[in-house]
């Protein structure tokens, strides 16, 4: 229920979150530390809102999220919110919330849940009018409730992937460090060996990459995404794929897709 002064905001089509009685936007007239307050922009109705489409990817390193991740983009015009892009772009451009999540990367420690919380709701809060797709967010169930505290989520699809294809895939994976982009020496090679196709730039293999980590990064991200993907479930909202090659899962997403939202491209794209 709505405190005095306060309304709820139909921005993520859910009428749980408070925006403050200045509208939520900031200006001389309000002088209160309003957590909603953002730069003034139109509010979608609720009947607008609640078309949006609001998905979740779930999946292991290695799992094949950001090839899906593209082609869900290139079909049906989500936008593609992946939290590793947003990250880098923070560190890069030393902004409050890079230069902290930087104090626990320099010391080898994963950025706590309350720093990628922050990062991926300031940018949720810019796209409220979008339809979108979130890819490295939520990892845990911390994650998945700040975020069910602004917004539902329609749809989840989680890729189960053997572990021995995981293992394979990531021991073959090299990574473009400033950009993320990611290669795989067997099905998606660099135009030349060891080097990123944009920017020429060396490529490089993470330590938790190589064979003797990737089974430890996996039970990591196992013991974390458990709770999660249960919590999706018991909702009713979780569509579990399983296989070993994306090419083959990828149909089967593109059809429970096309039951949610119509695809922008009259023939499905690759």
């Amino acid at each position: 229920m709505a405190t005095l002064g306060m309304r709820p905001s139909p921005g993520c089509g859910r009428g749980g979150r408070q925006i403050p009685a200045c509208g939520g936007y900031r200006g001389r007239g309000c002088r209160a530390k309003c957590v909603g307050c953002r730069p003034r922009h139109p509010l979608p109705s609720k009947a607008m809102a609640s078309k949006l489409l609001r998905a979740v990817i779930l999946g292991p390193p290695g799992s094949g999220k950001g090839t899906v991740c593209q082609r869900i983009a290139q079909n049906f015009g989500l936008q593609h919110l992946s939290s590793g892009h947003f990250l880098r772009e923070n560190l890069k451009a030393s902004t409050e919330v890079g230069d902290t999540a930087k104090q626990y990367l320099e010391k080898g420690l994963l950025v706590p849940d309350h720093v990628i919380t922050r990062l991926m709701v300031s940018e949720l809060e810019t796209r409220s009018t979008q339809h979108w797709l979130l890819d490295g967010f939520p990892r845990t169930l911390v994650q998945a409730e700040a975020l069910d505290r602004i917004c539902d989520v329609d749809l989840v699809i989680s890729l189960n992937i053997p572990f021995e294809t995981l293992k394979d895939r990531l021991s073959q994976r090299w990574i473009h460090p400033s950009s993320g982009r990611v290669y795989n020496l067997d099905f998606n090679p660099p135009q030349v060996l060891g080097v990123d196709d944009i920017t020429g730039e060396p490529l490089v293999q993470q330590e938790d990459d190589k064979p003797e980590a990737v089974a430890a990064k996996l039970r990591r991200y196992k013991d974390a995404a458990k709770p999660v993907i249960e919590l999706y479930k018991s909702r009713g909202v979780l569509h579990q794929f399983s296989g070993t090659e994306t090419n083959k899962i990828w149909p089967y997403v593109y059809t429970l897709f096309s039951n949610k939202i119509t695809p922008i491209q009259s023939k499905e794209a690759y």
